[in-house]
């Protein structure tokens, strides 16, 4: 055999299964979310998943979706997206592409915008019509963010660990 292997996977592929994969430490356990920041030159960057912040532990915070404001986990809850974008510690995000699991929330899109990064490549938009993903969206749109949904390839990607 000569030539080169003709059935590795694409940018996207890969980049989209980091995302996935770093969703999977996540605790949450309704919603896992993860991302992957990447520079134009296809290096990964930063990775983050939703979880609780630093110091704030996962037995003592509350996971519930339902009950009071304070026994719900959305006020304590930090996104995929800012964990990411937290995460980073080499300088600059300009002109970064941001793969994720789940559309970015409006303040996800706030912290987007502001790091610099272009392109959002994102795999589910289940909240889509929500006020949340359509005040997203209008700022993206405002500050020129690029974003449009992965091309499932349907291929099964396993990894032995």
């Amino acid at each position: 055999m000569s030539g080169k292997r003709q059935d590795y996977i694409s940018w996207d592929e890969y980049f989209m299964g980091v995302a996935k994969m770093s969703g999977m430490r996540s605790k949450d356990p309704s919603t896992q979310v993860g991302a992957c920041i990447v520079s134009r030159d296809n290096k990964i960057l930063s990775m983050g998943y939703n979880g609780f912040p630093l110091g704030c532990s996962d037995d003592d915070f509350p996971w519930a979706r339902e009950g009071e404001d304070l026994d719900k986990k959305y006020v304590y809850t930090v996104h995929s997206e800012l964990n990411a974008i937290l995460n980073y510690r080499g300088g600059s995000l300009e002109g970064a592409k941001l793969y994720v699991s789940l559309f970015p929330c409006n303040e996800c899109a706030k912290a987007i915008i502001q790091a610099g990064i272009k392109t959002i490549i994102y795999d589910l938009d289940k909240y889509a019509e929500s006020a949340s993903v359509l005040a997203s969206k209008r700022m993206l749109d405002a500050a020129g963010v690029r974003y449009y949904r992965y091309q499932r390839t349907g291929r099964k990607i396993q990894v032995d660990v």
